[in-house]
């Protein structure tokens, strides 16, 4: 009887078995990428010099998670550029990147390399050395500045009724107010003759002391913020006709 239950017994495991053999064919057999770390939960006794240690057959092989890589925000790898790498930064700018990034990409083309001690000393070295202005490298930020310069057209807005000479104050004042930029007064020029009457001129703003870029620069008659809003009103609903004087156009003057 007992014979013949165990028989019983081992058939049922041995369907069991190749039911769940097939069921482990649809799976994948590739290893997760990932680190875990255990120890175990009894600690091993100190063996004497030269022995191994004596570990007990089932207390020393139970377990307890303590991390699981798989689980966790993968970090970035920081990587010091040694070219300007568009949307990243310039030569010696220190970056944190995608690891497939850097390791695909940036690190095999000569892009970057590891910011280790040594390189961070190399490349600050390499900042205190004062070069010539065509042997240093624009960044990645004075890139996008000078390529706003160049598209940019500056209105500079006097009043006719005084007399004025156009100082650099005014145009950064101007700059700043109209472009967002603020540009310092050593980076600013402006041209030799004075400037006191309407017209076309021009200025120069040199970024980071490298790349300079003449901005057109047109100074036109001062206007009150009322009065060419005023006159945009106008132009939008079609009544603009002709040219407008500033005191008979101002909305103020015509409501007294």
């Amino acid at each position: 009887m007992w014979g013949f239950g165990r028989c019983v017994f081992q058939g049922i495991i041995r369907e069991l078995n190749q039911a769940s053999a097939g069921h482990v064919k649809s799976f994948s057999n590739t290893a997760c990428r990932g680190t875990v770390k255990v120890e175990r939960w009894w600690q091993v006794p100190l063996s004497q010099e030269g022995r191994d240690p004596k570990l007990h057959p089932r207390r020393h092989r139970v377990y307890r998670l303590v991390e699981d890589s798989k689980h966790s925000p993968r970090e970035k790898l920081e990587l010091i550029l040694t070219q300007t790498v568009a949307k990243l930064g310039g030569r010696g700018d220190a970056v944190s990147v995608k690891k497939s990034l850097g390791r695909n990409k940036l690190l095999p083309e000569g892009l970057a390399v590891y910011a280790s001690p040594e390189n961070k000393q190399l490349f600050e070295e390499e900042r205190r050395v004062k070069g010539k202005p065509e042997e240093r490298v624009q960044t990645r930020t004075g890139e996008l500045t000078v390529a706003f310069l160049k598209q940019c057209h500056l209105e500079v807005g006097m009043k006719n009724n005084v007399k004025y000479e156009l100082t650099k104050e005014i145009v950064c004042r101007t700059l700043l107010r109209k472009l967002a930029l603020c540009v310092p007064l050593h980076a600013l020029t402006l041209p030799e003759e004075p400037i006191t009457r309407r017209g076309e001129y021009w200025c120069e703003v040199t970024v980071n002391g490298i790349d300079t870029v003449r901005i057109p620069m047109s100074v036109v008659n001062f206007e009150k913020p009322k009065t060419r809003r005023y006159k945009r009103w106008l132009e939008q609903n079609g009544t603009g006709t002709g040219t407008w004087d500033t005191e008979s156009a101002d909305p103020e003057k015509e409501d007294s």
